[in-house]
């Protein structure tokens, strides 16, 4: 456990009260949401959001992020070409695309906050980190880690790669999500519409693994299929199997309805905590602290990676015979490419959390971590005797965290799925310029974002108890997720303007060999798709055009730039901060 805080004379109630940013210079990306989440946090804010902010106050020395483009981007649009986010997110279409919304800014954003959180929690443990240093670039690569590493394994994906996928459109022209993950439930959904067996039988596979591929070839007669029924009849199907629908949301919508939560919440304790142990031996901003993670597939997993990046240990719960996603194909010397890209270096404990011994064990092992996460389904901890107040009767000092859909903030709303949550959040609209119809793309980009969501939202926890003495109970959500990303167009939207961008934006140009992106708001050259690549790079690049190929084959990273191989071979994307 961390060593004990002295408790200062006024306590916080938020982990950056007392602090200040100051942020001089120009302008850089996602300064502005950086400033928002740090006030959110309590900073008081000095001069305007740039590419060096400085928290500081009377307590710390001060740790100042730098935020960059990165080697080869120069604005969002450029950076989702060079790291392959256009590529994946386009993999529904048969071509790639560029996300209309700012995916890789948001995220860098995201991680610069981190930084910071990071950089603080350090001194106050005895560091000399004084500055953390995060790019768009790499946070682009972080957000496609999985599918690098898939594109790197011995074998083949476990589905194929091709065009197509959800949503699916009734008789009444109600566009819709599907969600299960019960293949008997998707027979029944289908078979209750009246649906081809063969269609019902070839199409589980691509959906079931959609998360994995970011594309569901399903056959054409399901689309078919939900196109010959009413909305009506399309949810009386799902209620009689099991299965979920959402019809997809607009931001119109999303925006009468938003609450203005913050993304995540921070609740702290009131009763203190007596920790032990010597300061670390590292710089390492959460060396000597230890992580409990029980979580499944991306979010929470990716947000315990995050912390293990950061020098903390963590420890995976899984159940009796380990994690059945540690053999999704494809592998790197016998283990998911996929699984390793969220879950190399920790360590696994196996607990059967349906036996009274082993949640004994699970509440003994938690009395003495610094941070338990998970991302459950909604009253599961609570009914396991595993919930906040449950393990912090024995741990007041515990960072207690849940990763999960809607974070209760919608009564009634669906399964909390990356998927569901982007339909029913308006971010189909958000992805997708204005002479495309709303689709919510098959990239998991709210499991990614929310995943680094709840690692801001623990760093912030572990900040606050450091500060107070006392635990914190975190919670972040995939919707928190989706409303970050799409709070400039949700802006828009309140303000009665069109919360959509225009036609073509963010487009990539084919070329005679390849795909070109331009920064936003470059002239289109009328010869690009005559021209090789190379030579329409060079010609826009003697005319000042900072344009960029378009990373369509994700193998192509893998032999420059910053990528490594694991001890199992596997791709492994180097961490989003450098820190001094």
């Amino acid at each position: 456990m961390a060593p004990q805080a002295t408790p200062p004379v006024a306590r916080p109630s938020r982990p950056l009260d007392g602090l200040r940013l100051e942020a001089p210079g120009a302008p850089g990306p996602a300064g502005g949401l950086v400033a928002e989440h740090l006030r959110l946090l309590g900073a008081a804010e000095t001069g305007r959001p740039g590419a060096h902010m400085t928290l500081a106050g009377a307590e710390f020395g001060g740790v100042t992020a730098h935020v960059t483009w990165g080697d080869r981007a120069v604005d969002e649009v450029t950076a989702q070409a060079v790291t392959g986010i256009m590529g994946v997110h386009g993999r529904r279409d048969g071509a790639p695309r560029g996300l209309a919304a700012d995916y890789a800014t948001t995220a860098a954003g995201v991680l610069t906050v981190q930084g910071l959180l990071a950089g603080l929690l350090a001194q106050a443990r005895g560091s000399q980190v004084r500055r953390s240093e995060v790019s768009v670039e790499r946070a682009g690569l972080l957000a496609v880690s999985q599918y690098l590493a898939a594109a790197g394994a011995e074998e083949a994906e476990a589905a194929e790669i091709a065009p197509g996928g959800p949503p699916f459109t009734s008789a009444d022209g109600v566009v819709f999500e599907l969600e299960t993950l019960d293949p008997g439930a998707w027979a029944a959904f289908w078979r209750a519409l009246g649906a081809p067996a063969d269609a019902v039988r070839h199409g589980w596979r691509p959906f079931q693994f959609r998360y994995a591929t970011a594309c569901a070839p399903v056959p054409h007669e399901l689309h078919a299929v939900a196109g010959r029924h009413g909305w009506e009849r399309v949810r009386e199907a799902a209620r009689s199997s099991g299965a979920e629908v959402c019809a997809l949301h607009s931001l119109t919508e999303r925006a009468a309805e938003h609450d203005g939560a913050p993304p995540w919440t921070l609740t702290a304790r009131d009763a203190s905590y007596s920790g032990s142990g010597a300061p670390p031996d590292t710089d390492a901003p959460l060396a000597g602290l230890t992580v409990l993670e029980a979580g499944r597939r991306i979010q929470a997993p990716l947000t315990a990676h995050l912390l293990g990046l950061l020098g903390a240990e963590v420890v995976r719960i899984e159940p009796p015979g380990g994690d059945p996603l540690r053999g999704m194909p494809p592998a790197c010397s016998g283990v998911s490419a996929r699984w390793l890209a969220l879950n190399r270096g920790k360590k696994a404990v196996e607990v059967d959390i349906k036996s009274a011994g082993d949640r004994k064990r699970l509440r003994a092992m938690a009395a003495e971590a610094d941070v338990f996460l998970h991302n459950w389904a909604p009253g599961r901890a609570a009914a396991l005797g595993l919930d906040h107040e449950d393990l912090s009767a024995a741990n007041p000092g515990l960072v207690y965290a849940c990763t999960s859909g809607w974070a209760g903030r919608l009564p009634g709303a669906p399964m909390g799925t990356d998927f569901m949550v982007q339909a029913r959040a308006g971010v189909g609209e958000a992805v997708r310029p204005a002479d495309e119809p709303p689709v919510p793309s098959l990239m998991t980009l709210l499991d990614v974002l929310g995943g680094l969501l709840g690692a801001e939202a623990v760093l912030a926890g572990l900040l606050l108890r450091r500060r107070t003495g006392a635990g914190v109970r975190v919670d972040s959500s995939l919707l928190g997720a989706a409303d970050v990303l799409t709070a400039p167009a949700r802006r828009r939207a309140q303000q009665g303007l069109g919360p959509r961008q225009p036609a073509g934006f963010r487009r990539p140009v084919p070329t005679a060999d390849g795909w070109i992106a331009l920064p936003d708001h470059a002239a289109v050259p009328p010869d690009a798709r005559h021209l090789s690549t190379a030579e329409a790079l060079r010609r826009l690049h003697e005319r000042g055009t900072a344009a960029v190929p378009v990373v369509t084959d994700l193998a192509d990273l893998l032999s420059a730039g910053p990528i490594s191989r694991d001890a199992h071979g596997s791709p492994a994307v180097p961490a989003p901060w450098r820190f001094a």
